[in-house]
């Protein structure tokens, strides 16, 4: 099943090891905050998918470079210097605060000295890694399938990403939200965000939406829900919550004020990766549209393998 392009991934079959493997998650990319240089709406935080999970990518240390890897496939958690040495800690069911202290100790005897807020980000209701032994589960199942369809994921909307001759961000993971996304730019300046997210703070919120942006992406799901594909855009333009998008099964939520295409709807068309494209699509025109980006200046064909633009 986790072999599959899009396996099954309802959110109540592994909802703990996703709460788990989050605070995980956010332990690296809280070194990768640490130890690297602020990049513009905090990409140089990001995770990256691998074929074979989620990585920090290279980051400065001890006068060479350090990666994390998350490797879904073996179920181990790689830490590799440029010179060579390495430590592993094993992906298996732990508290949380038992894979941090783990996390320290490896770090510790790499010669790494990196001190990181304990406090996870975009959570409301949490704890403190270094307390946290409540979240101690890791599904390996599910953490595959979890992998498998954000490698699909990241095809499909890296192709996305082809049509777009404007500011683009890559295709990043986002731990604090425990998301894939891909955002566009208008290039004109956006309305002071307000804040207002749990264990972050309002600058950072306000820098990462200084600009005009249509965003898209992956969530495998929380708090009862099911994963989707969303979409959304800052500021949201007049009439932008009516506006007609594909496939039929993409619906507005007012709650969230974004477009939601469910997983499993996804996976069940006929043509899974030309329902999410039309998705991407359909809801990225609504939100250029409506809100007069210059469409004309901004996008092109699809790229396609081999083949430079005319």
């Amino acid at each position: 099943m986790a072999m599959e392009r899009w396996p099954a991934l309802p959110y109540a079959a592994w909802q703990d090891t996703a709460a788990t493997l989050q605070l995980w998650t956010q332990m690296a990319g809280k070194i990768r905050l640490a130890l690297t240089p602020w990049l513009n709406h905090s990409w140089h935080v990001a995770l990256y998918v691998t074929a074979r999970g989620l990585t920090t990518s290279p980051m400065p240390a001890r006068g060479g470079s350090l990666e994390i890897e998350f490797d879904f496939v073996e179920n181990v958690v790689w830490l590799r210097l440029s010179d060579g040495h390495f430590r592993q800690l094993m992906l298996a069911p732990m508290p949380v605060a038992e894979f941090y202290a783990d996390l320290g100790i490896a770090l510790r005897e790499l010669g790494i000295l990196v001190d990181i807020n304990p406090m996870p980000c975009e959570i409301a209701d949490c704890v403190p890694f270094d307390h946290d032994t409540v979240h101690t589960s890791y599904d390996g199942d599910y953490a595959r399938r979890f992998h498998r369809v954000l490698s699909s994921a990241h095809e499909v909307m890296s192709r996305f990403r082809t049509g777009f001759l404007g500011k683009a961000s890559p295709v990043h993971f986002f731990w604090g939200s425990f998301d894939l996304a891909v955002t566009r730019f208008s290039g004109r300046r956006a309305p002071r965000h307000p804040g207002g997210v749990p264990h972050l703070p309002d600058a950072v919120a306000q820098e990462a939406y200084s600009h005009e942006v249509s965003s898209a992406g992956f969530w495998p799901g929380g708090k009862g829900a099911d994963a989707a594909f969303y979409s959304y855009a800052y500021p949201a333009p007049a009439g932008f919550a009516a506006a007609r998008v594909a496939p039929a099964q993409a619906f507005w939520s007012k709650e969230l004020g974004e477009f939601l295409l469910p997983y499993e709807a996804m996976r069940s068309a006929p043509d899974p990766d030309g329902a999410l494209m039309e998705f991407l699509q359909s809801t990225y025109a609504a939100a250029a549209d409506l809100a007069k980006w210059d469409r004309a200046a901004l996008e092109r064909p699809l790229g396609e393998p081999g083949k430079p633009p005319n």
